[in-house]
């Protein structure tokens, strides 16, 4: 079939969309029809492609497409720019997916690639994906593109290397691809290879048995055995010791994990997604990391773009963030002023969305009324409005205020014992955060701390704790 009788079907409620959505097809070389309700589109007859609203006047245009009431293949329009969306379109059935407001150049490109394609539309057998309030979001082209691979990439067992600088949302990205593949109902299990000790940390991933090392008084599963069936996560990959990556290629390779102190193998099934935010490749130049291993992890590269190159993005996730932190700490919801967001999008942003996540916290609790200013804004960054905050500026200020809480409830009665008073309510939620973390192993769970292991064992027999509860 020549290009030029090729037919593409535009359904949409919109006259100034179909317009120019026509107009742009045209001048690609195919014909055009138009249609604005969903029973129009549907009982028209057979064309090669069809450009689909999600939200007519007499139905859902996905649900429609997940329905198969279109023969052809379909590209899905929306308003929404969640991971969520993009997912759900796949997993309908959408050959693509296009963003409104929509790039002209962007719609030509889908139009090419389309003409081009000999292969059949693939459909996607993952499980049906319920509405969540994702915060993989973006309209910026960086984005979308992200999401079209995130889309595609998850159903599979594929190996994923994630990429980006600190704070971007790699482990977020890590679990959102566990959570829309066929393992979703297999456990997640996620590991900061830079936060354990290097000694430790082969034990920590292929488990140990009892008196492999001084302290392993008992047999314990490593991360590959308790992730089985699942997905396993290594957060900050190229921090692993070069010894180690020789032993976790060769489980890669065999499928098997060896604990240390003992002599049998076992037989795990888990897929693999790694992260970091170094340049492997610069670590591969200077010895620092295995060639080999880095092709094994790299199957599927993934890249999350830093928030400076995206700022149109800060609004909807600033939005995003205040209705979080206003719904954990059960506060009304401020509303960010237009020269706010501003403000917002003109900051450098180093820590990325994680930095902004804090800053949206910090002006849920110490902003006074409904809403959010441009001074309220340069305050939360500082004072001059470009300077990123110093880690944990977020957690002191949400420590002051609880204090201050605790010393105006006690009124007028004298405050005495005040140190000895905080310790107590603070330190036993800090040890159990700790303990959770490590699985209940003491041994990590001290180093987290920073503690001597005895002295751990000390504070939980104070607060009258079993570690083994954490396992």
């Amino acid at each position: 079939m020549s290009c030029a009788l090729m037919r593409v079907l535009i359904v949409d409620d919109d006259d100034g969309i179909r317009w120019l959505l026509s107009r742009i097809v045209r001048e690609e070389g195919f014909d055009v029809a138009e249609a604005a309700t969903l029973h129009d589109a549907i009982s028209h007859p057979p064309v090669d492609l069809v450009f689909l609203d999600v939200f007519l006047p007499d139905g859902n245009g996905m649900e429609a497409l997940a329905n198969k009431s279109f023969a052809s293949p379909v590209i899905m329009l929306t308003a929404e720019t969640t991971f969520d969306h993009a997912a759900e379109a796949y997993q309908s059935g959408a050959l693509e997916y296009l963003p409104k407001p929509f790039d002209v150049n962007e719609v030509r490109q889908l139009l090419r690639r389309f003409r081009d394609q000999t292969e059949s539309v693939p459909k996607n057998k993952q499980q049906h994906l319920s509405s969540s309030s994702s915060l993989i979001m973006g309209r910026s082209p960086a984005m979308q593109q992200l999401f079209r691979t995130l889309a595609k990439v998850a159903p599979t067992d594929l190996t994923v290397l994630i990429t980006g600088e600190s704070g971007t949302g790699k482990e977020l990205v890590a679990q959102e691809l566990h959570r829309r593949s066929k393992r979703a109902a297999a456990p997640f299990i996620a590991i900061n290879t830079a936060a354990i000790p290097a000694q430790l940390l082969e034990a920590e991933l292929f488990g140990h048995d009892k008196g492999a090392f001084t302290g392993a008084d008992k047999a314990r599963q490593g991360r590959f055995v308790q992730a089985h069936g699942g997905t396993l996560f290594l957060d900050e990959i190229g921090d692993m010791p070069a010894a180690l990556q020789t032993k976790l290629l060769r489980v890669l390779e065999a499928g098997k994990v060896q604990p240390v102190g003992s002599r049998e193998e076992l037989a795990v099934d888990v897929r693999l997604l790694a992260a970091t935010h170094q340049d492997l490749h610069d670590k591969i130049q200077h010895g620092l990391f295995r060639e080999d291993l880095y092709y094994r992890l790299n199957v599927i590269p993934v890249h999350i773009p830093p928030l400076r190159e995206r700022p149109d993005d800060i609004p909807e996730l600033a939005e995003r963030f205040l209705q979080q932190a206003a719904k954990e700490l059960t506060l009304d919801a401020a509303v960010l002023a237009d020269d706010a967001q501003t403000l917002l999008m003109q900051h450098r942003w180093d820590g990325n969305v994680r930095e902004l996540k804090n800053v949206m916290q910090r002006l849920t609790i110490l902003t006074p009324g409904i809403s959010i200013g441009k001074n309220d804004v340069a305050l939360a960054l500082g004072s001059t409005g470009h300077d990123a905050p110093r880690p944990g500026d977020a957690l002191e200020e949400a420590v002051v205020a609880c204090i201050r809480d605790y010393i105006n409830h006690l009124g007028h009665a004298e405050i005495t014992q005040l140190h000895a008073h905080l310790i107590h309510h603070v330190e036993p939620p800090l040890l159990r955060l700790a303990l959770k973390e490590c699985n209940g192993h003491q041994l990590n769970t001290a180093a987290m701390l920073g503690l001597n292991r005895n002295t751990l064992r000390k504070l939980l027999r104070q607060y009258d704790m079993d570690a083994a509860d954490y396992h």
